[in-house]
């Protein structure tokens, strides 16, 4: 088994494509591939899955547009004002008790929800 891939990303937060036949688009991250290094983004990257039907397990035939995954190198994590950005990580202290929390390269803002 291959070795997985360092990223910085998570599943929830919306990323825009930086490039491919995609690029400018943005979506929300449905799952990440760590071992592979892909990320399925919502409303990106679509391909037609042609399915036959199966009445016996209630699955009604025909073409479906589902997402593909693309390469997490290929994605930008967007902050809540909308400009795409790199990730940094910064040790953040709250009292005693000290955290890694994740900021924009971009203005600095912290990516992460208080916990």
């Amino acid at each position: 088994m291959a070795k997985p891939i360092p990223h910085r990303h998570q599943n929830r937060p919306k990323v825009k494509v930086i490039s491919g036949r995609d690029k400018g688009k943005s979506g929300r991250v449905l799952h990440v591939d760590r071992e592979q290094g892909k990320v399925l983004v919502e409303g990106v990257s679509m391909v037609k899955r042609h399915t036959r039907p199966n009445p016996s397990r209630q699955i009604k035939g025909g073409i479906a547009e589902r997402e593909s995954p693309i390469a997490i190198s290929n994605v930008m994590i967007v902050t809540s004002g909308g400009v795409a950005t790199r990730i940094g990580y910064r040790m953040e202290r709250s009292g005693a008790a000290a955290r890694r929390v994740r900021f924009a390269k971009k203005g600095g803002e912290i990516l992460d929800k208080k916990a």
